[in-house]
């Protein structure tokens, strides 16, 4: 087992995969005495922030989405198909990721206005719409954009 400082860093930053390796032998066997702690709480930090990234990019790309059934008429007739399976999609990822973790509900509901304007913004840059005929706040809510039964 490695256990100085100065290698346990060298080997979180050469060999990732073998580090990992070290530290789940470490915590199966109890030796948390030699843990390379400062590593370890960063990954769980970026877990965390990563979870929190990919939730509100689906939700960001659901509302984009929404917005396009909603409101691109004069594409409806070609894509109507296709956003659907993106709607079903983005829906099936955040439900998958709030079933794994309950608590990410909470951050969903609290990012949902800026992850509805940034879905905006996607939506109005690929159809050149006039920004004044797409709500600026939220037309749906978290509950119903969710919901796979529910369609604009």
């Amino acid at each position: 087992m490695i256990s100085s400082p100065e290698i346990k860093d060298y080997l979180y930053d050469r060999d990732y995969q073998l580090w990992l390796q070290q530290l789940l032998e470490q915590l199966r066997s109890g030796d948390l005495a030699n843990i390379d702690r400062e590593n370890l709480i960063k990954e769980i930090e970026d877990l965390e922030k990563n979870e929190k990234h990919a939730i509100a990019r689906y939700l960001m790309r659901l509302c984009e989405h929404l917005l396009k059934v909603a409101y691109w008429d004069s594409e409806r007739e070609n894509c109507l198909r296709g956003w659907r399976l993106e709607i079903t999609n983005f829906r099936i990822q955040i439900q998958e990721r709030l079933e794994t973790s309950p608590s990410l509900k909470s951050f969903l509901e609290d990012n949902f206005a800026k992850q509805y304007k940034n879905g905006r913004k996607l939506f109005l840059q690929a159809s050149s719409l006039d920004a004044g005929f797409i709500p600026e706040e939220p037309c749906f809510t978290v509950a119903q954009a969710l919901d796979e039964n529910w369609w604009p």
